[in-house]
Order: structure tokens, then C-alpha cells, then sequence
């Protein structure tokens, strides 16, 4: 199918785009730990059931399991810690600005490690794109509501997101690289190789309760975090590893950037929130480096 990795990276975005609005709600009543964990065991939950009824062959090699192991922990488990950590320490505004170099710097590692190569349109579409989400990104500045002063550890928290989210690509590209994987089987993995090490971490700290007690306690904030859960872990990630399956890292990491651009219409009809014509253009910016990426 044509542009199958494409057209997965852009459902990617849309699905994140819905999720982090749905989390955003939810982390404002029980706090962003406790959705982080909750999420993830959720969408294994999900994920699991799936590959029972539909029978997906889940037989991978040892070496597709520790390189998918490798791309949870170090894409899931540590890259989204820091960039929880980056907006808690510098705000939304500038740590997406931050991680809008996923893309170039997985771009690069997949030239370097995996031998992927863009054509000059590629690039151009990728710079197109990434203009456009920056611009979008920074408008986001004129808010009032958001007013923290950029740190030196909140910028390295946000440049550590980034870089965890581009390495945790290329893992998953080499699981695949191997050998047949379905995305689903390899998400499940992915998950659960991030709860390994983040649920200890969570006990131990005592800043996680059980999502039964959550959901006794708060149940509009399960019931959030459990929707959210499946258009963001279950089916956001899964449809973002189908992505890189089937184009190139880079373009597909590009195309999941444009998060920020697809929220615009969301936040414009929750919460009735005033387009700027800075943010509106930027958004046409960042569809246009799409719509290039799709035709290179």
C-alpha cells in the first residue's frame, strides 16, 4: 500500500494529539506519575487482549526482543521521565520546541546506524515541517498562563526526551530490520519493558496507587486515563512503530512532530481558546513540509 508509513506516522499524530488532551485533564487530578504508570499498564492490558483474540504471532527472536526491550526503556521508560521533568521544570512551550529535534536527531542516527538516506526533497520537507511546528510552539509564549523562565537542568531534561525518543526509533527499526514483527506485538514488548523498570521506581516512592484505588478515588480521572490509554500507548504507539516499519525514521519521527499543529483545531473547540494568524500560518508551514514528504 502506498504510503502505508506515512499515512501511519500522520494517525500516529492525530491520535497523540487527542491523547495528550485527554492526559492533560486527567494529570490536573491525580497527577502526571500517576496517568505515566496507569497508562502504560493499561494499554498492556489492551494490547494483550488484542494479540489473544486476533492470534498475532508474538514468536520474535531474542535479538528483536532485547532491541525492542532497549526501545521501551530507553524511548518510554526515560524519555518520556524527562520530558514529564522538562515541563514540570521549564513548561509545555519550550520542552516541545526542544523535542522538535527528535526528528533530526533520529534522522541522523538512522543515517549513521542504520544506513537510511533522505533525497534533498526528504530534507527540505523535514525543515518545512519542523519550521512550522516551531513556529506554532513558540506563539504559544504569548499565553500568560505559562510563564517559567527556561532552566539549564530543564533544558537538559528536554534535549534527553528528544534524544530518547529518536534512539528509542532506531531500536524498534532494527527489531523490524530483522525479521516480520507485527506493530502491536512489538508495542506490547515495548510497554512492557518500560514498566520494568519504571513500576519499581514507582512503589518505592510511593507516588503511584493502583489504578483500582484510582479509579475508587477518582473516577473521572480513570475513566480519562483509561480513553486516553487507548489512543495513546495502545493505539498511538503501535500505529508510530507500523510508521517507521514502513518509510524512513526520520520522515516518519518528522511527521509524528506535528502533534502541537493538529491540537490547534482541539483547543480552539474545548476550550474555545483565540487562534493567533502566527500560529495559523505556522501551521500551514508545518502541513505544507508534510504534504512535501509525502510526495518526495
Amino acid at each position: 500500500m502506498p504510503f502505508l508509513g506515512e499515512m501511519s506516522a500522520l494517525l500516529t499524530a492525530m491520535l497523540w494529539a487527542g491523547s495528550a488532551m485527554i492526559f492533560a485533564a486527567a494529570t490536573k487530578r491525580v497527577g502526571s506519575f500517576q496517568v505515566n504508570i496507569t497508562r502504560l499498564i493499561l494499554a498492556v492490558i489492551y494490547l494483550t487482549l488484542l494479540i489473544i483474540i486476533l492470534q498475532l504471532d508474538v514468536n520474535l527472536s531474542s535479538g528483536q526482543i532485547i532491541n525492542l526491550s532497549i526501545s521501551g526503556i530507553i524511548g518510554l521508560a526515560l524519555g518520556d521521565t524527562f520530558l514529564f521533568k522538562a515541563f514540570q521544570e521549564i513548561g509545555a512551550r519550550i520542552s516541545m520546541l526542544i523535542m522538535s529535534l527528535a526528528p533530526t536527531i533520529a534522522a541522523l542516527l538512522a543515517y549513521f546506524v542504520l544506513g537510511e538516506t533522505l533525497s534533498f526533497i526528504g530534507v527540505l520537507g523535514i525543515v518545512i515541517t519542523i519550521s512550522g511546528v516551531s513556529i506554532v510552539v513558540l506563539e504559544k509564549g504569548a499565553s500568560p498562563l505559562e510563564k517559567i523562565s527556561p532552566t539549564t537542568a530543564g533544558l537538559t531534561y528536554a534535549l534527553f526526551g528528544a534524544i530518547g525518543q529518536g534512539v528509542g526509533l532506531i531500536f524498534a527499526k532494527m527489531a523490524f530490520l530483522e525479521s516480520e514483527v507485527n506493530g502491536f506485538v512489538a508495542t506490547n514488548i515495548r510497554i512492557i519493558a518500560s514498566l520494568v523498570l519504571l513500576l519499581p521506581f514507582a512503589m518505592m516512592t510511593k507516588r503511584f496507587k493502583s489504578p483500582i484505588q484510582m479509579f475508587r478515588e477518582n473516577k473521572k480521572a480513570f475513566n480519562l486515563t483509561a480513553l486516553g490509554s487507548i489512543l495513546g500507548p495502545f493505539l498511538g504507539i503501535s500505529f508510530s512503530l507500523i510508521a517507521i516499519k514502513y518509510t524512513n525514521v526520520g520522515v516518519a519521527a518528522t511527521i509524528m512532530a506535528i502533534v502541537p499543529i493538529l491540537m490547534l483545531p482541539l483547543v480552539r473547540i474545548v476550550y474555545k481558546e483565540i487562534l493567533s494568524w502566527r500560529a495559523i500560518i505556522g501551521a500551514f508551514i508545518a502541513v505544507s513540509g508534510v504534504a512535501v514528504l509525502f510526495l518526495r
